[in-house]
């Protein structure tokens, strides 16, 4: 598997900063969310943010499974875990880090709802054009596969379950730092995962 499309890997502070932006949107907006509901995994970190810059200590996580790979998805998602804790007659703000395809935000969303929220919308850190779902509020539309510091990773060891040659594997980590994860890191996940065979 050759990463073809082009690589975002945002630092911290920009992704605590784009939260921080989304923050002043939803508030501009009108909406007071009761509820947080992080969709797993992607979304827990996004959503415990901004739980906390919203000042909400009801935050609760539903689980979708999409992914399969880097840039890779099953045919549909998958839910994994119903709402953790009722919803029902709350206003949810649903959390995710992308909307890539956008079909595990329509079904987490289309679930809560079921769960009787009384309304559900959607935050991400950020959106691609192509999803079928708009998130009512973003920050950064992106056709770029995103590596967050929390799959950075998974992402390498992806790499390497998908590359069987070293020198292949070396170039598509390379990829990853050119696009700014940072090559002390890179170069520690990748000998981990080389060290315990993997590959």
């Amino acid at each position: 598997m050759e990463i073809e499309t082009e690589i975002e890997v945002p630092a911290w502070s920009q992704i605590y900063a784009m939260l921080v932006s989304q923050v002043e949107k939803i508030r501009r907006s009108g909406f007071q969310p009761d509820v947080i509901v992080g969709v797993t995994r992607g979304g827990w970190v996004p959503a415990r943010v901004l739980a906390d810059l919203l000042e909400i200590t009801d935050l609760v996580t539903v689980g979708v499974e999409f992914y399969v790979g880097v840039a890779e998805t099953r045919n549909e998602p998958v839910l994994t875990q119903r709402v953790s804790a009722d919803v029902a007659g709350k206003k949810a703000l649903l959390v995710d880090d992308v909307a890539d395809t956008g079909k595990s935000l329509q079904l987490a969303g289309e679930h809560v709802r079921q769960q009787g929220a009384a309304e559900v919308r959607i935050a991400t850190v950020y959106c691609k054009p192509f999803s079928v779902i708009k998130p009512d509020y973003y920050e950064k539309e992106t056709r770029g596969w995103v590596v967050f510091p929390w799959d950075a990773k998974e992402t390498v060891r992806k790499i390497v379950e998908k590359r069987r040659d070293v020198q292949a594997i070396k170039r598509e980590t390379a990829k990853l730092v050119k696009a700014g994860l940072p090559k002390e890191l890179a170069e520690a996940f990748l000998n981990e995962v080389l060290e315990a065979g993997n590959c």
